[in-house]
């Protein structure tokens, strides 16, 4: 049987097969063997062949193939640091929700995000949450944002999940695609998705008040089959994105606006770091690039090296 994967929890799988029943799965020994690098094999969106076998009372399927994938957007594990652990696979688009506060989302954190999309070529749209709780000031740092990823590109867009603001223009991006929410614990992944199909009441949390932090309230990725003809991967609330199965000749690439420029480089093999006539550092200088795009490539480049963070700060 053919089927696609809803739900992992780790060992088992809830898997939709093409008579639209859902079946309990698990793997055969043999796929973690493999010399498959992830913590988990099998992701939710995979394609998956398995068979139905009795055990004991039950009757579970046994998946003895993973079909190819599209795409694929993975972070670091949180247990095994030189392991990754897929989110989710087959992806149209990826949504990143982002708040201003309460939790902030850092653009060193927005960067990593997108890094990781355009690596595994998965279309990102940025959404701009709790627009209906921000002040004057928020709300010109708000357009601020939202101009300086438009012009690199990305489609963004200015929601309040809440109160039911431009829900609908999300609805539509998401009619007959597979979409993933991401963001960190807090940011409005449960509300938004509750206010876009209520049917599904999704678990929601308040943001402790202490910390600004959001309680996880989703323990595994899981998709659901939405009524407009749509289906939606819901995930953990992710606190940050490593940058895993890069070379660092590779990360520059993944800046769409550093991209564009790297031609221009006197060196093919620039980095944009210490190297003479760089387009990059030179556009930056000219203030034609974003200073805290530089200020995230670099932390990327260096691991956080202090040698760097100081000198990219304007």
């Amino acid at each position: 049987m053919k089927g696609i994967v809803y739900k992992s929890t780790g060992s088992w799988y809830t898997v939709k097969a093409e008579d639209e029943n859902f079946y309990k799965c698990r793997i055969k020994g043999k796929f973690r063997i493999k010399g498959i690098k992830s913590t988990n094999p099998v992701a939710v969106g995979d394609n998956v062949v398995f068979k139905l076998e009795n055990i004991g009372d039950e009757t579970v399927g046994v998946i003895s193939e993973i079909g190819d994938r599209k795409n694929y957007i993975i972070r670091k594990s949180v247990n095994l640091s030189k392991q990754t652990h897929i989110i989710a696979a087959n992806l149209d688009h990826v949504f990143l929700l982002v708040t201003l506060n309460n939790p902030q989302t850092f653009t060193s954190f927005i960067d990593r995000f997108l890094v990781t999309a355009e690596a595994y070529e998965i279309p990102a749209v940025i959404l701009f949450n709790k627009m209906d709780t921000y002040n004057d000031n928020e709300m010109a740092e708000v357009n601020h944002l939202v101009a300086l990823y438009k012009s690199i590109g990305y489609h963004c867009e200015e929601i309040a999940a809440e109160v039911g603001t431009n829900v609908e223009f999300v609805k539509e991006l998401m009619k007959d695609k597979t979409s993933m929410f991401s963001g960190h614990s807090g940011v409005g992944k449960s509300t938004l998705i509750n206010a876009i199909e209520p049917g599904l009441e999704l678990k929601t949390a308040e943001i402790s008040e202490q910390h600004l932090q959001g309680q996880h309230t989703t323990t595994f990725a899981e998709m659901y089959d939405l009524s407009f003809g749509a289906r939606i991967i819901d995930t953990p609330g992710i606190k940050g994105f490593g940058i895993v199965d890069m070379e660092q000749d590779e990360i520059g690439d993944y800046f769409p606006e550093f991209f564009k420029l790297k031609p221009q480089c006197k060196f093919n093999n620039c980095l944009h770091l210490d190297e003479p006539k760089c387009a990059v550092k030179d556009a930056l200088e000219n203030d034609e690039i974003s200073w805290s795009r530089y200020r995230s490539y670099v932390q990327m480049m260096t691991g956080e090296d202090e040698n760097y963070r100081v000198d990219v700060y304007k």
